[in-house]
């Protein structure tokens, strides 16, 4: 088992990322898929000829599409119909949600806490960043929704290398109400942003989505220009926490900055909307993507 790192978290991250084998590697499809995207010469018609490959992948992206998530007009048969309808990001990021799901296996995190948890967090954060999306006419809203999704990958390393570790921070968090990345860079040197920003590099995975998971409980971190995505999942993410959506430690004592909410555009009576409603739009994304 790997000994946690003592200094210079953010050099030797990318290192204790290729220990951990089981999460290094996204499934082949999925990176075949975000490297097809990403290429501005590429087609919906490529993109199709990929996930025709992987059946099940086929089925997931037929199964979003149909559900009330997308809310699109008549039934959907085919993924090349879905790709028409949806475009290529869409797909791409139905595809690395349905890849992301197995990750989240059902083990202890800490005291009253599962990995399945943290997966109906990570979704809690994906559907409230989608939602503030639309709310501010943002293009691509699905963007918001991947970015919540992986936002917390870090932690899923920290289980992997340290799990009595882990559970010491959640423990510390819970009862004791210690800062959560403060107690993770006190007991293991490094804290889950530094290591999901490490994560999402070694998938491949746009800067945007990086920038994300490291610092998304520090949005100002970013530079500016860069800041709204990171913003948006900072607010979605304390929100959750806040209602107590899934796994809650990492930001339960937070409060949401009023200086990020007034970059972003963000009214109080939008933030009560996102409140509103937020378990019952959970439960159907769950039904979804689970």
């Amino acid at each position: 088992m790997p000994t946690a790192p003592a200094s210079d978290p953010q050099v030797i991250a990318l290192d204790m990322i290729k220990s951990v084998t089981e999460l290094a590697t996204l499934p082949e499809v999925t990176a075949q898929i975000i490297a097809t995207v990403e290429d501005p010469r590429s087609s919906a018609g490529k993109l199709h000829k990929i996930i025709e490959t992987d059946p099940a992948l086929s089925a997931r992206i037929l199964k979003v599409i149909n559900s009330a998530f997308y809310g699109v007009s008549g039934r959907v048969g085919s993924v090349e119909r879905a790709t028409v309808l949806l475009g290529l990001n869409a797909v791409k990021n139905i595809a690395v949600s349905a890849s992301l799901r197995p990750m989240f296996r059902g083990v202890k995190l800490g005291e009253g806490f599962t990995a399945r948890d943290l997966w109906t967090h990570c979704i809690g954060v994906g559907v409230t960043a989608r939602q503030l999306y639309c709310m501010l006419r943002i293009p691509v809203p699905d963007e918001a929704f991947v970015a919540g999704l992986i936002h917390d990958a870090g932690i899923l390393v920290e289980l992997q290398l340290w799990p009595e570790k882990l559970r010491q921070i959640c423990s510390a968090s819970k009862t004791g109400g210690a800062d959560f990345c403060e107690t993770e860079r006190q007991i293991l040197g490094i804290d889950h942003q530094t290591l999901g920003r490490a994560l999402t590099q070694q998938w491949h995975f746009p800067a945007y989505y990086q920038q994300v998971a490291g610092y998304h409980h520090n949005p100002t971190g970013v530079a500016e220009e860069d800041r709204k995505l990171v913003g948006i999942v900072y607010v979605a993410d304390v929100l959750c926490c806040q209602s107590s959506l899934g796994f809650n430690l990492t930001a339960a004592g937070q409060q949401i900055d009023p200086a990020v909410l007034s970059s972003l555009g963000v009214d109080d009576r939008q933030v009560e909307t996102l409140k509103t409603g937020l378990a019952e739009n959970v439960a159907k994304a769950m039904a979804v993507f689970s």
